[in-house]
């Protein structure tokens, strides 16, 4: 899923060219290619797929030069997660109904790409021609306002648990509880189900998205599917998965296209992050004797301690005395913001006119 703008990452992160298309990290990779790279060869070029918005269809095809042009599927306008992710599940089961499908976002990062992937594997393993949902739980390491949690239950295996129920994110008073408690779980949005799952989940929570869909899918492989998504897409109902079907099937198992349809978890540990945020993305970086981390080479701090800063190359910095800020230039715009305000950035970059 590749249609984010990003706002929580301006400047650097802008609707022309959002975070998933950079190389927020400074490693010589986009947030995508890190994506796909780290799946290594378990998925092909062939058998991989980006949804992401028309106006970024450009971006997609020069970072990521060996995916076949029909595995780029162009959203007309944002619907968020649940009419995305039908899209690829109802063009996947034209060609290949027995398919297990891996969603995730593009632009999240793992520390541990074998881990990552050791968990992959056993996950496709336990949802392979079922009717299970598999979402992956990030076991947490502090109580985090900024993430939605998994409460899972029983064991169903030794690595595997059935989903109580899925909650939003909370104060800090609950997330502490939370951890407190035990047995709960960042949602990181990386779940995994067979296509046949998908196709009968969302026949049955979201009927509307199927019927356009069903009006879509004869157009698949054609010229004039580019067409008909745009006629159709823009009516689907702008919803996330979580709230179409993970919700609803948490705690509630049910028959669902002539199976028992349920959700689990399995809790894991990869080093995982949603880089959604410049906070995030610090805790990620090096840092320095005075706990700086610094992305770019031209700027230069003296006496400053626990910023980030962010550097396009085409501004020199120096900066003295700062504690606690984050600083990022990019297409001639500078920000310097209190770290402990960055929830305020996207009000922030509606004072400046592009």
């Amino acid at each position: 899923m590749a249609g984010g703008i990003g706002s929580r990452f301006w400047p650097m992160s802008r609707p022309e060219q959002p975070k998933q298309f950079i190389d927020v990290l400074g490693v010589g990779r986009t947030l995508i290619q890190l994506t796909v790279d780290r799946f290594g060869n378990s998925f092909t070029p062939d058998r991989t797929w980006v949804v992401t918005s028309k106006s970024y269809k450009q971006q997609v095809r020069q970072q990521l030069p060996d995916l076949p042009e029909s595995n780029i599927l162009l959203e007309p306008c944002m619907r968020n997660t649940a009419p995305c992710i039908a899209y690829v599940v109802w063009k996947i089961m034209q060609r290949e109904p027995d398919a297990t499908i891996v969603v995730t976002a593009a632009d999240h990062f793992v520390v541990n790409t074998d881990e990552f992937r050791r968990v992959i594997a056993q996950g496709i393993d336990f949802v392979r021609g079922t009717a299970r949902v598999l979402t992956l739980g990030m076991k947490p390491t502090r109580p985090d306002t900024g993430y939605g949690y998994i409460r899972s239950g029983q064991e169903v295996s030794a690595t595997v648990s059935n989903v109580l129920s899925f909650c939003e994110k909370p104060v800090l008073a609950v997330a502490e509880q939370y951890l407190a408690d035990g047995g709960y779980y960042w949602n990181a949005g990386i779940f995994l189900w067979d296509a046949r799952t998908a196709q009968d989940a969302l026949r049955h929570f979201q009927p509307r998205t199927a019927e356009l869909f069903d009006n879509i899918a004869p157009s698949f492989y054609t010229d004039d599917e580019q067409r008909a998504v745009d006629e159709y897409f823009p009516q689907c109902q702008s919803i996330s998965v979580d709230y179409a079907v993970m919700e609803p099937l948490g705690g509630h198992p049910m028959e669902i296209g002539g199976r028992q349809c349920g959700v689990y978890v399995m809790p894991s540990d990869f080093g995982w992050s949603d880089l959604g945020t410049w906070g995030s993305l610090y805790a990620q970086k090096p840092k320095d004797a005075d706990n700086n981390a610094v992305i770019g080479d031209a700027a230069a701090l003296i006496e400053c301690k626990d910023c980030i800063v962010r550097t396009s190359g085409k501004l020199r910095m120096v900066l003295q005395g700062l504690e606690g800020y984050i600083v990022a230039d990019d297409n001639g715009t500078l920000l310097v913001c209190k770290k402990s305000e960055e929830q305020r950035i996207k009000a922030f970059s509606e004072q400046i006119k592009e």
